[in-house]
């Protein structure tokens, strides 16, 4: 039985692969990946397909699962698949709060919040939390909510600080519409939890607002 035609096309961009990773265009590369879900189908059009719909290999992968499946061959398969990949990309990021890492910098923390809030198309609300060396204790969700808002109680963050004996937090939500400049409401929000954590002898070391590719810190910007 003769293979189809994409299986030597394969074989020739696994062979580039190995020789020259940089040499494959970006649409060779989406759909060497894309052949991982779909073995039986020629993905170069879904490929081309998809880049087209999103100018690049980043608007691929932050593209919402309901953009994504208006690309014809983009099925429930190759969803699970797409939230897989962008779990693993998060954890990747994530690796300081699995090996209780010291958090020196606004950057590593906003390392790790750009890979898991910033292909979110809701705003979210997480915690860093860390020992009184600023050693990460745990990296939780405090909240999710709408494109522009995240509902968020003080006395949610505190049962979270004493959940995990924590003696600092560093407070983080998602922008979705790309400018990571606090809003007001934000402003008040971290005024608010500011005074509940003193109460409590807990360091509010930070607050971080980020987008896919940018961050601002209160406490670089002099806000806290």
């Amino acid at each position: 039985m003769k293979k189809p035609h994409y299986h030597g096309h394969r074989q020739r961009l696994r062979e580039r692969l190995q020789r020259d990773p940089r040499s494959l265009a970006d649409y060779e590369v989406l759909e060497m990946l894309l052949g991982y879900v779909l073995r039986r189908g020629d993905t170069k059009p879904l490929a081309k397909e998809l880049l087209a719909r999103h100018q690049n290999l980043r608007g691929v992968f932050q593209a919402s699962p309901e953009e994504l499946r208006q690309a014809e061959g983009f099925g429930p398969a190759m969803e699970t698949f797409w939230h897989l990949w962008k779990e693993v990309w998060a954890r990747l990021h994530e690796t300081p709060a699995r090996s209780r890492a010291v958090l020196s910098s606004p950057q590593e923390v906003s390392e790790l919040a750009m890979a898991r809030l910033g292909p979110s198309r809701s705003e979210e609300f997480w915690a860093a939390l860390v020992d009184n060396k600023n050693r990460l204790l745990a990296w939780e969700r405090v909240s999710q909510g709408t494109v522009d808002q995240a509902p968020v109680y003080p006395r949610e963050v505190m049962a979270l600080a004493l959940k995990h004996e924590a003696s600092g937090i560093v407070l983080v939500h998602n922008h979705p519409g790309g400018d990571p400049h606090p809003s007001s409401q934000d402003m008040e929000l971290t005024r608010r939890l500011v005074r509940a954590a003193s109460d409590l002898g807990v360091r509010i070391l930070d607050h971080l607002v980020v987008t896919d590719d940018a961050y601002y810190s209160f406490q670089q910007e002099g806000m806290l």
